[in-house]
């Protein structure tokens, strides 16, 4: 399988912070020919409830190693494409701010969640082990519905690089125990719709980290399309600058983390109906990834 948008090495950077939010550029592939039923859903074709969707049950696309051994790293699909864009969220917890939950911060959106039901939206959430051990039956509701798988944003949401908006960095010995620690954290709630994709915490990496991360056999999955959610307080900003940055087969970052982007479901109310309109259908990163 030949997927576009693909590049190999070098860094990436955008609107990640210690606060719990990720951040920078990304995209995947486009599917082509008929439409699955994860796109039939997101489009509201489909007169099955999310439970229905079929492409959950299919094992997940991933790529192979890169040029030097360095893991693959997915951006965004060919220019050509049609008319599909794929939404994630980073359910961000950094593993030192349990104290900060436990004093009522939230850090999950189950109103979000309930909206992409609402309107049918298939997504990938890139999950810290952190946050699904703190919200464990969030994250088995999440990972158990059709409509939504979850892949790897880390165990702690600390840097794989120096100079990462402020995060704790992680040294090199550290990077492939958060990888299997996050996983394992995900998989004990009970989530079964689990990809072997990783996103790093504030969107950044280097030609080390991604060689120390091909051990893993995970596709690096960025975006780019930069939602601008992350501490926003205007949602018309957030999805105004995520409608006049989408193309065919881009791939949108934005937050599942009330503490850290409180407007995102409001943005999101206003970006599917949208993009709707103008002939847009709504996949899984996986979905982009089967071309």
């Amino acid at each position: 399988m030949t997927v576009l948008g693909v590049v190999f090495g070098g860094a990436l950077v955008a609107c990640g912070s210690s606060g719990g939010s990720g951040g920078s550029g990304g995209s995947g592939g486009s599917p082509g020919g008929r439409p699955s039923a994860a796109s039939a859903a997101a489009s509201g074709t489909s007169s099955g409830t999310p439970s229905s969707v079929p492409s959950a049950t299919r094992k997940p696309p991933n790529m192979a190693p890169g040029p030097a051994g360095l893991a693959p790293v997915l951006k965004r699909g060919p220019k050509s494409t049609a008319k599909v864009v794929a939404l994630t969220f980073d359910a961000d917890m950094t593993a030192d701010e349990g104290e900060r939950a436990a004093e009522g911060e939230h850090f999950d959106n189950p109103e979000l969640i309930a909206l992409l039901r609402r309107l049918k939206v298939p997504a990938t959430l890139f999950m810290t082990g952190r946050w699904a051990e703190e919200y464990p039956a969030q994250a088995r509701s999440i990972g158990t519905d059709p409509l939504f798988e979850i892949a790897n944003h880390s165990y702690s949401h600390y840097a794989f690089t120096s100079s990462c908006y402020g995060l704790p960095t992680m040294g090199t010995d550290g990077i492939r125990g958060e990888v299997g620690r996050a996983f394992g954290a995900i998989r004990k709630t009970g989530a079964r719709n689990v990809v072997p994709y990783f996103r790093f915490p504030g969107g950044c990496y280097d030609d080390d980290a991604l060689r120390t991360l091909a051990a893993e056999k995970v596709t690096a999955v960025q975006w780019d399309v930069v939602s601008g959610d992350a501490f926003a307080t205007d949602a018309d900003a957030v999805a105004e600058q995520v409608l006049d940055g989408v193309k065919p087969g881009s791939l949108v970052v934005m937050h599942c983390t009330r503490s850290a982007a409180p407007v995102t479901a409001q943005a999101v109310d206003q970006v599917v109906p949208e993009l709707r309109r103008r002939g847009y259908r709504f996949v899984k990163v996986s979905d982009l990834m089967r071309g």
